[in-house]
């Protein structure tokens, strides 16, 4: 039944039809894509649950402030000190800022340091929800209106880190898409060896990903889905990645097929019906642990895992419809000069593969134990893992304008105002709360000169430094001690500093609860696929201790090669679910066609042809789904660049040595016994046997 809807779905009239079907979609789709990044969400207010103190304390905050209201920097500097010429420009400069479009409140400075060398002003902006996006043309203008002779002047605070961040994603969604694209296409010309046959996956994937944007973009738009600036990178390179993956998989097989029939389009009849299951079980795995981020109590994790499961659903129905569509109408030209005609022979039964294979097949349990000591001497790298937060400066890979402005304030004694530890209390008891506050040391004092609201008082400090850096997460955390303490106060602790604090401490929680659910859910799915116990529990273990050995030798290569201070506290959660979801994809394209060896061929022999048969394919969308992740490095945000070099690890390695060398030799060396308690546990078969590693020849021709 599954071969008759295969084979409609690529008739010689339907597939006419699917290809103009995907055509419409693809025109109406492209225009709302295209505006995907006006519905980004990039405020790290917004992704913080409802129950963190730091957001309670925003709506106690309202009545003193305006969520959208953005604090920025103006920073002024001269060698050898500003001159009284300078001090008088910047001060002229007041009026003009106080003008500008969208500033609310009074403009504040200028506020010169005591060595005379730097001086600061502060004003506020609100051009309401998704103000950032205005933050671009705003920095520039500004820079026009601060330039004085001789004068280094820089825009720090929330409104120059807006402005940079918007900076780091610009064109985003189409520098990322063509170099993503231009790598894969590389490694598709040397996989296929034909200057055309990679044009086919690639348009495949590309509809995929408008179609993709085009229904995030609603659901941003019209449900409250939360899309930033990570989530939609991280979505282009999975939706090409893995639709590549779909795509090397369902063209190894076709051309299998085409080996065996005259007729193309019964060929594809077969392939699709033979390759579904596994295209289909991959993409399940990667949609329902995506999926499981939704358990995540940060708001920006909860909303990635929907977009990249929209996007990997959407690319799945694309691979099985709209690519083998097009092969069919094309025909076998397209594998051109390597055209496989009836009756060939089919080049991996003697391929690098078969004779990996071949090697291991004498000593099983010796290399799998000996590969299993590797990977756990990797792991060691984890003692070195600091996942708890980065600082405004190490946040990126380059030094933006703002990091420099902060860093000349630090250096010169003066605190960043614009963005204090703000305090709601009830009003009679302001001043016990303030006077808590004053027994933290290295705050500045207490000020409680904001009239109070409805009963409601406000009480700020500033505290000197960076504020996202763990020294003022500690201050927030003894602030929050002090007025807590305070009888009667109801006090709530918000500000940036304490903003970033709960958004680690939230990353924490989701590490803890979401990676045992991924592995219980994934276990599941494997359990079901391959109808057995041993096999699942064996290869999520094997995939465990890939990611395990990833994140041990990138957490080396960050420290003492790319000079990374530390990681964000989500970090090791993105990493585990990307690699688990998508490194179970390479077993289950193994274990599937084991298990279909396995019953005519046994379990040992079965395990050799399927690694001979499935082992180039695998490699080349290991290699695809690596050099894609690894694209992120592009984008100048240290997040993105450690997730992409760590899963694009983790990935060769499943591909080279847990998929091919581990999980082949426990196959070898366990035999019938991985299929326990299914019917294929049954005991040594005659053919279980294998033939001396010299002699065998895998028998899929």
């Amino acid at each position: 039944m599954h071969r008759q809807i295969a084979g409609k779905l690529t008739g010689r009239v339907t597939k006419w039809i699917v290809l103009v079907a995907w055509i419409i979609i693809f025109g109406v789709a492209g225009g709302f894509a295209s505006k995907l990044t006006d519905v980004q969400n990039n405020e790290a207010s917004s992704w913080l649950p409802s129950s963190a103190e730091s957001t309670r304390a925003l709506e106690k905050l309202a009545p003193f402030q305006d969520q959208n209201d953005i604090p920025t920097v103006l920073v002024y500097t001269r060698s050898g000190g500003l001159t009284p010429d300078d001090l008088s420009a910047i001060k002229a400069q007041v009026a003009e800022i106080q003008g500008m479009k969208g500033v609310v409140g009074q403009v504040q400075g200028p506020i010169p340091s005591q060595d005379g060398e730097v001086a600061q002003t502060v004003v506020t902006y609100n051009f309401g929800q998704n103000g950032w996006n205005d933050l671009p043309a705003t920095a520039d203008k500004l820079r026009e209106i601060m330039a004085i002779d001789g004068v280094t002047t820089h825009i720090a605070g929330p409104g120059g880190q807006a402005a940079d961040s918007a900076e780091a994603f610009a064109g985003i969604d189409g520098t990322l898409l063509f170099a993503t694209l231009g790598v894969v296409i590389l490694i598709l010309l040397f996989t296929y060896r034909s200057p055309v046959l990679w044009l086919l996956p690639i348009i495949s994937a590309v509809f995929a990903l408008f179609t993709s944007e085009a229904v995030i973009y609603f659901l941003a738009k019209y449900a409250d889905l939360t899309v930033n600036g990570q989530s939609q990178g991280i979505l282009t390179v999975l939706v090409v990645g893995a639709g590549t993956d779909y795509a090397l998989l369902l063209v190894a097989r076709y051309r299998e097929e085409l080996r065996r029939h005259e007729d193309r389009h019964e060929a594809m009849a077969f392939a699709l019906h033979r390759a579904a299951p596994a295209i289909f079980a991959s993409a399940g795995t990667v949609v329902v642990g995506m999926l499981c981020l939704m358990l995540a109590e940060m708001n920006s994790t909860a909303g990635l895992g929907p977009v990249n499961a929209i996007g990997v659903g959407i690319t799945l129905l694309v691979m099985v419809t709209l690519l083998p569509a097009l092969l069919v109408i094309c025909g076998r030209w397209i594998f051109w000069p390597a055209r496989p005609h009836m009756g060939s022979a089919e080049p991996t039964a003697s391929g690098l593969w078969a004779r990996v294979g071949r090697r291991i097949s004498p000593r099983p349990r010796t290399v799998w134990v000996g590969t299993t000591v590797v990977l756990l001497v990797a792991c060691l790298g984890l003692f070195k893992l600091d996942a708890h937060g980065l600082s405004t400066e190490d946040q990126y890979t380059k030094e933006f304008d703002s990091v420099k402005g902060q860093k000349v304030l630090i250096e010169h004694g003066l605190v960043d105002t614009s963005t204090p530890i703000m305090v709601v209390a009830n009003a009679d008891k302001a001043q016990d709360v303030a006077a808590a506050m004053a027994t933290v040391p290295g705050l500045s004092t207490p000020d409680t000169s904001v009239p109070p609201v409805n009963g409601v008082a406000l009480v700020t400090a500033t505290v000197p430094g960076d504020v996202a850096a763990q020294a003022a997460f500690d201050k927030v955390t003894e602030v929050r001690t002090a007025v807590h303490g305070v009888s009667g106060a109801d006090a709530l602790v918000g500000g940036s500093s304490a903003l970033y604090l709960d958004i680690e401490k939230a990353s924490s929680r989701d590490n803890k609860v979401i990676i045992p659910v991924v592995l219980i859910v994934v276990m599941l799915i494997l359990m079901v696929l391959l109808r057995a116990l041993v096999s699942p529990l064996l290869l999520m273990l094997t995939v465990v201790l890939s990611f395990g050995a990833a994140l041990g030798i990138s957490t080396l290569l960050f420290e003492y090669v790319f000079g990374f201070n530390g990681a964000d506290a989500s970090f090791p959660l993105f990493v585990f679910v990307f690699l688990v979801a998508l490194g179970i994809d390479y077993n289950i394209f193994l274990m599937t066609r084991v298990r279909e060896e396995t019953m005519t061929k046994g379990t040992r022999q079965g395990s050799l042809i399927a690694l001979s048969a499935t082992g180039g394919v695998i490699t080349s969308a290991g290699l695809v789904l690596a050099a894609t992740f690894a694209v992120l490095g592009s984008i100048p945000l240290v997040f993105l660049a450690e997730m992409g070099t760590a899963v694009a690890l983790g990935v060769i390695l499943d591909t080279m040595i847990v998929r091919s060398v581990l999980v082949t030799a426990l196959n070898l060396d366990l035999g019938s016994k991985i299929w326990w308690p299914s019917k294929l546990d049954r005991g040594d078969h005659p053919a279980e046997v294998t033939a001396p590693a010299d002699e065998w020849e895998p028998a899929s021709r």
